[in-house]
């Protein structure tokens, strides 16, 4: 400190010992244990590919990849939280989605006064990007997030210079309905401004409900007008039906193009709508699928 000499040899010692403290109370807060309770899936995915893991206390249930994020205390689906179960594991930040809840909740964990960030990639490769930055910042794994966005850059990159080959070489554009049948006693599909929207758009599709926005329930009427030739579904909603023959027998699936012809094509729910660390691996996979199905 310029002109410390000149203190008194009293004054020197204390300004000695407070800048000591100083350092210890730093290094303190630099150890102390960070806990982090992560609410959906894409998020719990860029916690794992930032290397953080160890921090993470708790998860929702939509958290299903990698297996390991299983094995972590749950706090149920993220749309029906609970500020008891979440503030339970006594977390130090809260990643959420954009869809967590209900709203009650998140006023309730807002009020306790513990760092929650609400982060949503909205259906955009720019926006994964975005957010997998701040949840690097977030978790004190800066350098790491410049890494694995500058992976996913260069693997995005090869993807879309697939697709703009295929646009190229004169091929049509499919059209794809995207039915979501978790449950076979209500089947929707999927407009506009929805996940499976932007993929099929990604993957050079076209999407047949594109004329109404959000998802829809499934009516005779409306899978016939769509006409898609290729019908996308999760590998759970595909489970779920029964396979190809029990989705077939939805309402009017069986009589579009697409259905005549069993072309069905389905990916993982998580890896297909989650926009997470692993959208470029998921739209490769989907360009291969739609465009190999009408080839």
């Amino acid at each position: 400190m310029p002109g410390m000499s000149r203190l008194p040899a009293r004054r020197r010692w204390l300004l000695a010992q407070a800048g000591l403290l100083t350092f210890v109370n730093d290094a303190l807060a630099q150890k102390r244990e960070r806990r982090i309770v992560s609410i959906g899936g894409a998020l719990t995915e860029t916690v794992y590919a930032l290397g953080a893991q160890a921090e993470l206390v708790g998860v929702d249930t939509t958290s299903l990849y990698p297996d390991a994020a299983t094995q972590l205390p749950s706090v149920g689906y993220a749309r029906t939280l609970s500020a008891e179960g979440v503030l339970s594991l006594r977390p130090t930040l809260i990643l959420a989605s954009q869809d967590a809840g209900p709203p009650a909740v998140m006023r309730q964990l807002e009020a306790a006064r513990i760092p929650l960030a609400v982060l949503d990639a909205e259906h955009r490769m720019e926006g994964v990007l975005a957010r997998t930055l701040k949840v690097a910042e977030l978790c004190g794994r800066l350098e790491a997030g410049r890494q694995l966005v500058g992976q996913q850059q260069q693997a995005w990159a090869r993807t879309m210079a697939a697709v703009e080959k295929r646009r190229n070489a004169g091929g049509k554009s499919p059209r794809v309905l995207f039915v979501l049948s978790h449950s076979m006693a209500q089947v929707r599909v999927a407009g506009r401004e929805t996940a499976a929207d932007a993929m099929i758009t990604y993957a050079g599709g076209i999407n047949a409900l594109g004329q109404v926005e959000g998802y829809k329930p499934l009516t005779p009427e409306a899978a016939i007008a769509a006409a898609p030739d290729i019908i996308l579904v999760t590998d759970q909603g595909l489970q779920a039906a029964g396979g190809v023959d029990g989705l077939l027998k939805a309402p009017g699936l069986a009589l579009t193009p697409a259905g005549r012809q069993r072309r069905v094509v389905s990916q993982d729910a998580l890896l297909l709508l989650g926009f997470g660390p692993r959208l470029p691996e998921a739209l490769a996979g989907l360009v291969t699928a739609l465009h190999g199905a009408t080839s």
